[in-house]
């Protein structure tokens, strides 16, 4: 969440997915004023999610490309957007999901690797402490895996 908790943040990311690279189109695209864009794309690469390149020599002016670790985060960045249309009236959308090769529109699910199980049931899968847990997170599941409340 360190990543990608800052709302700007995941507005870059989808706008980098989509294949924009340079600083104007990234501040065309959202708005978003100098500074912030700045700072982000600064912690963005520092963070190494984003690679800082230079396009240009003269004057030197520079492209921001994601790296693998930042490839890896467009399922969360697909689940997100299917998650916020799934809220929506299908008139509504801005932008859905589509099959590159077919244009048919998809609805991405986020499933288990191993079982092909989709990951939405709360009854069936549970948080429980890793290996890397602190002792907070060891005491908080300490009696097992909890249940999640009614309705959640």
């Amino acid at each position: 969440m360190e990543h990608v908790g800052e709302w700007w943040t995941l507005l870059i990311l989808h706008d980098a997915f989509d294949g924009y690279t340079r600083f104007d189109q990234f501040q065309e695209s959202l708005g978003i004023s100098s500074s912030m864009l700045t700072t982000r794309l600064k912690t963005l690469v520092t963070d190494g999610l984003l690679e800082r390149r230079p396009y240009q020599t003269s004057p030197v002016r520079h492209e921001y490309v994601l790296t693998e670790v930042g490839r890896s985060l467009r399922p969360v960045i697909v689940a997100l957007a299917a998650w916020g249309n799934s809220r929506l009236a299908p008139d509504k959308r801005s932008m859905i999901l589509v099959d590159a090769n077919s244009g048919e529109q998809v609805e991405p699910v986020v499933v288990d690797a191993k079982t092909g199980r989709r990951l939405d049931d709360s009854a069936a899968y549970v948080f429980t402490a890793g290996p890397a847990a602190s002792d907070a997170m060891r005491n908080r599941y300490a009696k097992g895996p909890t249940p999640p409340a009614e309705g959640a």
